[in-house]
């Protein structure tokens, strides 16, 4: 069973999810917060797989508290998918330098929020592929605008150079949302090898998780060179 915390101020918010989720053969709601402190306190007592965090909440908002469950020496670090909407892309920047695991939609159907909780679960896939590689290419402007500091796990790093072909055609095809499985049939090799890939740059790169690959791919010009 895949455990998971909902924090959100509104209370209708929560429960539609609540419901959606709870429907799930593999999937548990554990706890509800209304807010981030509480969010915190919930995750320390219930120890989720998956937080799915809103943005903007009284007490601590969001990425404050995206910030303390991903910190470098937390006793329980659970996979967290902010829920946001076109309005907060101006936190994206933020979000992805603090860890994020991926990004979805208030309004999004039953079937995308089951889905993403079972990617952030696995680590498999950027959650929303259509919201994530739109909220992601806003980087690649903020990242050019003059004073623009780069987000950590976002900037050129010295192994950034040092990608091979094999690694960088895994990077794009991960910016553009593609799945574990997508990319490996596109590319003709194993699920496997996609995943070794992807260790090799995550090492390389000093990313965090898929979102931080894809964030760097799009401010540095590797995502989208298509238009």
């Amino acid at each position: 069973m895949i455990r998971v915390l909902l924090a959100d101020d509104q209370e209708i918010v929560r429960t539609g999810m609540a419901m959606i989720l709870s429907a799930e053969d593999d999937i548990q709601v554990v706890a509800q917060a209304q807010d981030g402190l509480q969010a915190l306190e919930l995750a320390e007592s219930h120890r989720p797989d998956v937080v799915l965090m809103d943005i903007r909440m009284p007490r601590l908002d969001g990425l404050d508290a995206l910030r303390h469950l991903t910190r470098p020496h937390a006793a329980h670090r659970p996979q967290v998918v902010m829920v946001t909407t076109f309005d907060d892309e101006d936190y994206l920047t933020r979000a992805v330098a603090a860890g994020a695991a991926g990004f979805i939609l208030k309004d999004s159907g039953p079937r995308l929020l089951a889905e993403a909780v079972r990617a952030a679960a696995a680590g498999d896939s950027l959650v929303s592929p259509s919201i994530t590689v739109r909220l992601l290419k806003r980087l690649r402007t903020a990242g050019s605008a003059p004073g623009t500091a780069s987000a950590p796990g976002t900037a050129a790093r010295p192994g950034a150079t040092q990608l091979s072909p094999r690694e960088r055609e895994v990077v794009v095809l991960l910016a553009e949302g593609l799945t574990n499985a997508e990319i490996a049939t596109a590319l003709s090799i194993t699920v496997g090898t996609v995943k070794t890939h992807l260790t090799n740059v995550q090492a390389k790169l000093g990313a965090r998780n898929r979102v931080e690959i894809a964030a760097w791919a799009w401010r540095n010009g590797v995502a989208g060179q298509g238009g």
